[in-house]
């Protein structure tokens, strides 16, 4: 083992949680790292992301030159995620990270950073217009009755918005090219395609919810936000923080759903449906599963539209 793998792996053990290190020298970190071991210098880019959708982008634009991984894996909980012992031996060899806000990485990019130097940290959310996460408001525009809920938090869901995304791809573009000079000509032109598909999956989702006279849709989790502002709609969620609404605040919500005809209720695979399908039954409506961290990220937007153009009918 060299002098400074040495260094940096016990540097690495002093700031971990305890009860990390252990599990970490079992999965290897201590095995000698020889100079044949070492990747060679045309070895794809090791990349992280927050989230899998972001990980559709990457692989998207950067091909068979990138490796990438996402740190919240398909159903889990963004909002309660900590990353496990082989992500974060994994990241002390990343290059790239591609962050957009997830709860998990303001307690652990510093720790991370602290032991890989040379890793950048592209925080996709630069330079465009954040927004605050929805209060919890029912489809006839009043305020529900949470308690305790924060007005101000950010909404971190950003990729659900398609123009957004394409300026996110434009950012992940260059930061490949940084790294990777010789093949930013491939970059760039792995970009402009999907450019050209998120400029034309915009287009495909203003002309099916063009028609639309309810311009709010119910959801469980406040996931859709970006979505909702990009189209002109309003997406009114059952919980919030984790919060799921009281009594009063539930009736409340029934009744005005009912009034305005709302008939589906989207959910996603990481909650649980229950106050979801309460209200569905009490408004004579239908749970709809959609996973906004879906690999599938044009599928998905596609099914959410769907679900939405069709959410007036009975």
């Amino acid at each position: 083992m060299s002098v400074d793998f040495r260094r940096d792996f016990l540097r690495f053990l002093a700031w971990c949680p305890a009860g990390l290190a252990p599990a970490l020298v079992l999965l290897g970190l201590g095995t000698p790292v020889r100079a044949q071991d070492a990747p060679p210098s045309a070895a794809p880019l090791s990349v992280f992301v927050s989230v899998v959708p972001l990980q559709t982008v990457v692989e998207r634009i950067g091909g068979d030159q990138v490796r990438v991984r996402s740190m919240v894996q398909p159903g889990q909980n963004p909002h309660t995620y900590e990353p496990t012992p082989r992500q974060v031996a994994d990241l002390s060899g990343a290059e790239l990270y591609v962050r957009v806000g997830v709860p998990m990485e303001d307690a652990w990019l510093p720790r991370i950073r602290a032991t890989n130097l040379g890793l950048r940290v592209l925080d996709v959310r630069d330079g465009l217009p954040l927004r605050p996460s929805d209060p919890v408001v029912p489809v006839d525009g009043t305020e529900a009755a949470h308690e305790g809920h924060d007005h101000g938090a950010e909404d971190t869901h950003v990729w659900t918005s398609p123009p957004l995304v394409k300026s996110m791809a434009a950012a992940i573009r260059d930061a490949l090219s940084q790294r990777r000079p010789g093949q930013a000509a491939l970059f760039a032109a792995n970009y402009a395609r999907l450019a050209a598909e998120l400029d034309a999956l915009d287009a495909e989702i203003r002309l099916k919810l063009k028609p639309l006279q309810v311009r709010r849709f119910l959801v469980f989790h406040p996931a859709w936000g970006y979505y909702a502002q990009t189209y002109g709609l309003t997406q009114v969620a059952i919980e919030f923080e984790g919060k799921e609404p009281g009594p009063r605040a539930l009736a409340g919500l029934i009744d005005a759903a009912r009034a305005a005809g709302v008939r589906a209720v989207l959910v996603q695979p990481q909650f649980s449906p229950r106050a979801a399908q309460q209200v569905a039954a009490a408004i004579g409506g239908r749970v709809e599963s959609v996973d906004p961290l879906s690999a599938d990220y044009f599928g998905t937007l596609r099914r959410v539209t769907d679900l939405i153009a069709g959410g007036e009918a009975p």
